[in-house]
């Protein structure tokens, strides 16, 4: 067990933030699996519940019992964004953006920065005026290509939504860390990163965390299945991100490597998008009204997080399943290069 201490941030009530690793199995297993949550520090709610269940599941030890497969846990990527109800850090940076080369000028985002006036509105709730001017613009993009330009990541406005910041952080630095100092040397890796608020209630959808080329989304597939979709391709929940945190994989200094992440539903996409409007209000305002700021808070984690038990079943279940083909693959493609 380790424990990656975020010295410069502390949570609400002053505790320290920390990300925890766990690894199982024999540390000279070929091969490893990692499974990671909270990269959006709020979505950690439903990663917790589901490492916690599978961690009491009698597959897993079988599975580390030839030693040639070991498992590594990533609880809380971005500890901060767990502990304040934020999607973010405390720099307001989408870690899963955050994974470019920022020596070099970041490529714009002029479909974000048409809307991010009305995205990010200076009073909140927003005015009557403000909603129509976003709806009438939805309108005119659709609801696609404006999901694509809000999404993909932008380096201009800090105070904004999707920011990818202009230098790694934190949390990615420390990602990197754990794949270099837990993970490597292995063969063969495969990553589960746990995420939600895509997609339909309680439907979990499998999209490749890798390149854009065939070749790695049909590596994808014959690790986790072939239900697993392409951000890129347009027949998935999630669009295009630029930044993506699967750059960390490098770490592994595997022969075969890939990653998907998880995504399962929570609420409407509307229902999503005001929650985390309405958090990065409150980010640019911290000298808000108190009564304000927790229902904010308590919205956010509403849009990420069903406190119901059939969707955290769904959670649980989307997590056992993809760990079970993943461990299954790894296992055989151990096997083909001894």
């Amino acid at each position: 067990m380790a424990a990656y201490v975020q010295r410069a941030a502390r949570a609400g009530d002053g505790d320290e933030l920390a990300t925890d690793v766990a690894s199982f199995g024999d540390r000279a297993a070929p091969g490893v699996l990692v499974v990671s949550c909270g990269t959006h520090g709020v979505e950690g709610y439903a990663g917790s519940g589901a490492l916690a269940a599978w961690l009491g599941d009698d597959a897993l030890p079988r599975a580390l019992d030839g030693g040639a497969v070991r498992v590594v846990l990533v609880h809380a990527v971005n500890p901060w964004g767990f502990a304040h109800d934020a999607r973010t850090d405390q720099d307001n940076i989408d870690v899963n953006r955050n994974f470019r080369d920022f020596t070099v000028p970041q490529p714009p985002n002029d479909g974000y920065r048409a809307l991010h006036p009305l995205l990010v509105p200076s009073m909140w709730p927003p005015r009557l005026v403000n909603e129509l001017r976003l709806a009438l613009r939805v309108v005119l993009r659709g609801r696609r290509a404006t999901q694509a330009a809000i999404a993909r990541g932008q380096s201009e406005f800090a105070d904004g939504l999707f920011y990818a910041g202009r230098a790694p952080s934190w949390s990615r630095r420390t990602l990197e860390a754990v794949f270099a100092e837990h993970v490597a040397p292995c063969r063969v890796a495969a990553w589960i990163d746990l995420h939600t608020g895509l997609g339909r209630r309680g439907v979990a959808e499998l999209i490749a965390n890798t390149p854009d080329t065939p070749a790695a989304l049909a590596e994808a597939r014959a690790f986790f299945g072939h239900d697993v979709t392409s951000m890129y391709g347009g027949h998935s929940a999630s669009t295009e991100v630029v930044g993506a945190n699967f750059a960390a994989l490098r770490g592994a200094g595997a022969e075969a490597a890939t990653a998907v992440t998880v995504e399962l539903g929570t609420r409407s996409p509307l229902a999503v998008l005001a929650a985390l409007r309405g958090r990065q209000w409150l980010a640019n305002h911290p000298d808000a009204p108190r009564a304000r700021a927790t229902a904010i808070c308590e919205a956010t984690r509403q849009a990420f997080y069903v406190e119901h038990d059939d969707w955290k079943n769904a959670a649980c279940l989307a997590m056992r399943k993809a760990a079970t083909r993943a461990l299954d693959a790894i296992g055989h493609a151990v096997q083909v290069r001894r």
